[in-house]
């Protein structure tokens, strides 16, 4: 059983060349604003091409905030409008680079830190949800096979729910699986993990493979958390990218993302 070498990093030089010199299977950009502006942009590209050399399988993970707001797909046009245009312009023009390098882009569904709050904006969860699968509707046509959607902690778009699952499965996205995300959303249980990594996987192209105790997004190494790697990795959709998202010590060495690396390479080897 292959296990992949997926590493993450930013555009800052010492992240992400600290990255490319182990060669990974795949390599996730971890965007912010600033990626954004035309200096940004100029050098996102440079620093793709960097990893192109070392690799094919590159994600841009769209800016998680813009300012102290997270960039949620919910964000309503009228009452926040310089969010809903951020969201929008860094939508679609890291959809074009993403078209324009062969990559991919991965979009949140949803966070979870401030989602009350925008959900109150909208006059009741439905409306609120229903914009979120609208705009995710229009976001995969758009993006072809250059998008995914990630799930979050957040009601608005998760896993682990049977009927959340069906209703996702059904629309036919392209889908990146946080491992914690569902686990931490269903309270630390394998068994729904397990069921929900079997549901979806045919409609998963990337996973972020991050260990938990199941409590907090604490974003641990594997091995250190409570999810069963044995359980899960025979689970894990073969012909999708991975990477390992890890709180680091030092954002600048690769350092805990290659432990679990090692770490799933030796389930992998119990398991054959």
């Amino acid at each position: 059983m292959k296990v992949l070498l997926g590493l993450k990093g930013s555009t800052d030089p010492a992240q992400y060349r600290n990255r490319i010199q182990y060669h990974p299977d795949v390599f996730e950009f971890y965007l912010d604003q600033h990626d954004l502006t035309p200096e940004g942009r100029a050098h996102l590209q440079d620093a793709i091409d960097e990893a192109k050399a070392v690799t094919s399988r590159i994600v841009m993970h769209q800016p998680m905030r813009y300012g102290k707001w997270f960039n949620e797909m919910v964000t309503p046009k009228k009452e926040m409008p310089d969010l809903y245009h951020f969201l929008r312009y860094s939508s679609d023009t890291l959809l074009d680079l993403a078209v324009k390098n062969d990559i991919q882009l991965l979009l949140h569904g949803s966070y979870s830190r401030q989602t009350q709050h925008f959900i109150d904006l909208y006059p009741n969860f439905e409306t609120a949800q229903h914009v979120v699968f609208e705009r995710l509707d229009e976001y995969a046509k758009q993006g072809g096979n250059h998008i995914m959607f990630e799930n979050s902690i957040s009601p608005l778009f998760f896993y682990g729910d049977p009927h959340m699952d069906q209703v996702i499965f059904d629309r036919n996205y392209r889908l990146a699986f946080d491992t914690s995300h569902c686990f931490i959303k269903n309270h630390g249980s394998n068994d729904v993990l397990a069921a929900s990594l079997a549901k979806l996987g045919d409609h998963v192209v990337h996973y972020h493979l991050v260990d938990s105790m199941g409590l907090t997004h604490d974003s641990l190494t594997l091995g250190l958390g409570r999810i069963d790697w044995a359980r899960v990795l025979p689970l894990l959709n073969p012909k999708a990218s991975s990477i390992f998202e890890i709180n680091l010590a030092d954002p600048t060495k690769a350092t805990e993302m290659l432990k679990s690396y090692d770490y799933l390479k030796q389930v992998a080897a119990n398991l054959d």
